[in-house]
């Protein structure tokens, strides 16, 4: 099953990238392969706030529409999002993790994904494909919020 880690320390505080993180609908302005998304629903247990949400990915011809559940712990500057079981999709799983902690000079903002795909077939057309979209979404996150805090100062290059 494909998977990415990455670390990456960013000039930013916790909040503020959680803040970005947690905006979810403004992912299909900037995040790579994100053409749209829709919240189909919001409820809270205890402090965590849980959103089941509807990404459509596309790229040339081909469009791929997935529903996940996304937990967002604004206590603990933590997300976490996995693929609903037996929901329309590409994906037989989907997982993928936020962890955002306090760091000299900002924040260190700790990235998980992994996922399967339900097709050979489609793992052969867009497998790669996914694969470097999720490498290049901590990099989205940190340009995001360089747009909207207005820090211009580039971060210390990712770790794997």
């Amino acid at each position: 099953m494909p998977s990415f880690r990455t670390t990456r320390r960013v000039p930013f505080t916790p909040r503020q990238m959680f803040d970005l993180v947690a905006d979810v609908e403004r992912y299909p302005q900037f995040l790579p392969l994100c053409e749209a998304l829709q919240v189909r629903s919001r409820e809270r247990e205890g402090e965590t706030e849980i959103l089941t949400a509807d990404m459509t990915a596309g790229y040339k011809a081909i469009h791929e529409t997935f529903r996940s559940r996304v937990h967002l712990d604004r206590a603990r500057c933590e997300v976490a999002a996995a693929g609903v079981a037996g929901a329309m999709g590409p994906f037989s799983h989907l997982e993928n993790r936020w962890r955002l902690r306090d760091a000299p000079g900002g924040c260190e903002v700790d990235f998980y994904i992994s996922y399967e795909l339900r097709s050979a077939m489609l793992q052969m057309l867009v497998g790669a494909l996914f694969d470097r979209a999720f490498r290049r979404y901590t990099e989205a996150f940190e340009e995001r919020a360089r747009q909207v805090y207005g820090v211009a100062a580039p971060a210390a290059r990712e770790t794997s």
